[in-house]
Order: C-alpha cells, then sequence, then structure tokens
C-alpha cells in the first residue's frame, strides 16, 4: 500500500506540472490569438463620428480687449453765491436738461442789491440831465457873460455823470448775474446722482468741496480700452479706410450690449504695459452702458470676404502640425494637412487643405485614424433614420428611426456606446448594460417608443445592413 501510494503521489505531481506548463505555454498564445482577432474586429467596425459640411462665408476680423465706461461729460453743480437753500428742484437719478431748474437760493439780499444799482442810477441820470441843462443855458448867453471856465467845469460835470452812468449800468448786470445765480440751473443733458446737500442748508460759493449734486452724460457714453501695443498697425490700417466699428461686451463676451465708433487712439504706448489707450464712443440708447463699468471690448478691424470656414472642433493639432479628417465618398476618412489663418471659439478660417465641398469629422476622434471607416451621425438631418438608436430599454431594445427618440438618446450613445458596433444586437447590449446610466429623457421617449410600436422602423432595418448609414 506505501508502494502504491508513493506512485500515485508521483503520477500526481507530474500530472500537475503537466498542466501548469500547458497553461503556461497554451493559454497565453490562446489569449493573444483572440486578442488580435478582438482588435481586427474593433479596427474594421465604422467608428461612429458627427461631420459638417465646409462652407464659404464673410468672417469678421475682431482685436479684443478690456475697457471701462466713461460719462462723456460730468458735472459737479455748486453754489455760486452764499446763502441759504429754499428749494431742491430735481429727484435723484432724474434725466434733466440743459437749463432745467435744479435748486433756489433764497434771492432777498441779492434782489435789493439790484434794487440799490437801479436807484442809483436813477440818481445819476437826474443829475447828468440837470447838469446838461445848465451847460445849454451858459452856451446861449452872449459872450463874456459867463467866464469860460465855467462853461469847462460845466462840460465837465456832464461828462462825469455820464461816465457813473456807464459804472450804474455795469453795477446793475453784475447785482442781475449774482441774483440770477440764486436759480441754480443744469449745465448740460444728463443723469442726476445723490444729492450732496438738503433744502434749508447754507451753502457758500467759496467752498470749492461742497456741491449740489453731480450730473453725468450718459447718453452718448465712452468707453476707454486697451489694445497690445503689436495690434495699433492694425488698427491704424482701420481708421484710414473709414470709421471702424467697436462693440461693447457682457462679462461672458458674447451679449453684446451696443455699438459704437473708435474716436481716439491714444499718441504714445504705455511702456509699462506695453498697450495703448483706445477711446470709443457708444450711443448707449437703451443705457446698457454705465459710467466706472468694466466691459469687453470688440474692434472690426477688417472683414475676410468669401473664404472657406469650418467648425473649430474640426481643426486637430498633432506632430507634423494642424490638420483635419475629410469624410470621402466610400465613407473614410483622410488626414488631410490643413493652414489655419484664423480661428475664434465657434469657427476656424482654412486657407489651405480644405475645399468649400468637403465635409469634416467634428466629433469623435478617439479611434479615428487615416482611412478609417466612419459612421455618420446626423440626429438633425437624418429623417430616414440613418444612424441607429435605441427603441425600448429592456429584454427588447430594437433601432428607432423617429427623429425624437435619436435625440433624446443620442447623447447617451456617443458617451456610452461609442466603442460599440453600430448594430442592433450591439446597441441593444450595451444600453441594457448601462441602463442605470441612462439619462431621463432617454428613458422617457425609450418609454413611448416602446407603447407605440416600431413596426417602420424593423422593416427598415430588415432593408439595409447593420451598420449602414445611407446619405
Amino acid at each position: 500500500m506505501a508502494r502504491l501510494l508513493k506512485r500515485a503521489v508521483v503520477v500526481a505531481l507530474f500530472a500537475t506540472a503537466a498542466g501548469i506548463l500547458a497553461y503556461v505555454t497554451v493559454v497565453p498564445a490562446m489569449q493573444k490569438q483572440v486578442g488580435g482577432r478582438r482588435a481586427k474586429m474593433l479596427a474594421d467596425m465604422p467608428v461612429p463620428v458627427f461631420d459638417a459640411a465646409a462652407r464659404i462665408a464673410d468672417v469678421p476680423v475682431f482685436l479684443s480687449g478690456v475697457g471701462t465706461a466713461k460719462a462723456r461729460n460730468t458735472v459737479t453743480v455748486r453754489a455760486q453765491v452764499d446763502g441759504r437753500i429754499v428749494s431742491i428742484n430735481f429727484k435723484e437719478g432724474q434725466e434733466v436738461k440743459r437749463g432745467d431748474v435744479l435748486a433756489k437760493i433764497d434771492p432777498a439780499t441779492y434782489q435789493a442789491q439790484l434794487d440799490q444799482a437801479i436807484a442809483k442810477k436813477a440818481l445819476d441820470e437826474a443829475q447828468l440831465a440837470n447838469a446838461q441843462r445848465d451847460l445849454e443855458r451858459y452856451a446861449k448867453l452872449p459872450d463874456n457873460v459867463v467866464a469860460q471856465k465855467t462853461i469847462d467845469t460845466q462840460r465837465a460835470l456832464v461828462a462825469q455823470f455820464t461816465a457813473q452812468l456807464k459804472l450804474d449800468d455795469a453795477a446793475i448786470a453784475n447785482a442781475r448775474a449774482y441774483l440770477d445765480y440764486t436759480t441754480i440751473l443744469a449745465p448740460l443733458d444728463g443723469r442726476t446722482g445723490i444729492r450732496m446737500v438738503d433744502e434749508g442748508n447754507l451753502v457758500r460759493g467759496s467752498d470749492a468741496n461742497a456741491g449740489i449734486v453731480m450730473i453725468t452724460e450718459v447718453r452718448p457714453i465712452s468707453v476707454i480700452f486697451t489694445l497690445p501695443q503689436q495690434q495699433l498697425a492694425q488698427v491704424n490700417a482701420a481708421l484710414a479706410q473709414g470709421p471702424v466699428s467697436v462693440e461693447a461686451l457682457d462679462g461672458d463676451g458674447k451679449s453684446v450690449l451696443d455699438r459704437g465708433t473708435l474716436q481716439v487712439v491714444d499718441n504714445q504706448v504705455d511702456q509699462a504695459t506695453g498697450t495703448v489707450r483706445m477711446k470709443a464712443e457708444f450711443a448707449n440708447a437703451q443705457q446698457q452702458l454705465w459710467p466706472g463699468q468694466f466691459v469687453n471690448v470688440r474692434v472690426l478691424v477688417d472683414t475676410l470676404k468669401e473664404v472657406v470656414v469650418v467648425p473649430t472642433p474640426a481643426v486637430q493639432r498633432g506632430p507634423n502640425g494642424t490638420f483635419a479628417y475629410v469624410v470621402q465618398e466610400d465613407e473614410r476618412v483622410g488626414l488631410r494637412p490643413i493652414t489655419v489663418g484664423l480661428q475664434t471659439e465657434t469657427r476656424a478660417v482654412i486657407t489651405k487643405g480644405i475645399e468649400a465641398t468637403d465635409r469634416v469629422v467634428t466629433t469623435g476622434f478617439a479611434r479615428l485614424k487615416d482611412g478609417s471607416r466612419v459612421s455618420i451621425a446626423r440626429p438633425e438631418d437624418d429623417p430616414a433614420g440613418a444612424t441607429e438608436r435605441p427603441q425600448t430599454i429592456g429584454a427588447a431594445v430594437r433601432p428607432e428611426g423617429g427623429g425624437g427618440l435619436r435625440k433624446a438618446c443620442a447623447g447617451d450613445i456617443e458617451k456610452l456606446c461609442a466603442n460599440v458596433e453600430r448594430s442592433r444586437e450591439a446597441i441593444r447590449g450595451c444600453l441594457q448594460a448601462n441602463a442605470a446610466k441612462l439619462s431621463e429623457s432617454c428613458r422617457l421617449a425609450a418609454g413611448r417608443q416602446g407603447k407605440g410600436g416600431g413596426a417602420g422602423a424593423r422593416e427598415a432595418d430588415a432593408r439595409k445592413p447593420d451598420g449602414s448609414t445611407p446619405q
């Protein structure tokens, strides 16, 4: 028994060693073979992508900067004479016109001074008239009756009273000006701010720090902004062609608050920052701009006429430069080097490499390479249901051609099933496996389609091969 047991142990050890050797040598080879077949299958499957057509368009060229809105005119209204304020005739924040009454100062003292000046003139006029009559009498008398000295003295007296009348006129004008200063008028059209003094307070014309209210002209309004000195040549070239349009944008840089024109380019560059200050004027009819407000500014310096334009996501960059994938007629893509003339957040101007008749890939670059087969997904303009979408989420998931379901589930398929073959079985398996991750809109749309059936879609699926994308 001991000999038999020993022989059985030896046989078991040899069998175990043979099994381990077979596993180490055969299984990796089988896995490599299976992995190679799978990689080849994935390489042969079409890559789902979105594309867009290149087009001819006129593209504006903007220079962007940051600026501050500033009132074109700002005036602090102050009293020019001393006195007590008897009335305030404006409301804070009110729109006023030039000449509107803003406030009144007690005019009693200044009215009395004017009356005194007028009375003084009347007295001098009476004295002048008496002196002129005496002079006329002396002139009618025979010679040697009145001494010549007396006549000359009388003439001097008439001249003296005549000059006194001119002095009285000046005093009256001065007194009337001081009286007019008691009525404070708006010096320009604008908007009043918060008042600085209340009714009943005593104001002094000699107090330079005291004011009644500040008026700012906000329509039109100016914006002072800066641009890098490297862009100065473009701005000057645009000014030489005519008025330069300027747009004021809100904080996100998308919504246009107002449009105006460039008025001034500063005569020197700020050496500390390397920028140039510029000033633009805006009508500000809707009062979207406010003094002191920070705004983004775009200056239109040129317009590129009839150039080839593609969406910005289509532009890719690699070790060899900029390129784009162009969709060919055989449902394959070609890698094409391109030259970008101008690029913004939404579109790029292509000066070389793309024609206006080409279609370029905008989304789905993960497994894309030169010559790859692609499946074009166009949920917006594919009414025939070229791109397959799930109809129900559950045991029976079928492709459905309805536009509503395609739009509802397009994002889920692109996100969760981007590397899955575009066939009914593959899509069904992918969505079933990720049912918990689907969006609410996709679940609801799939439920509605499931209740209504999909006979038309099934017939369409029966007529076309899996993965096909008719144009």
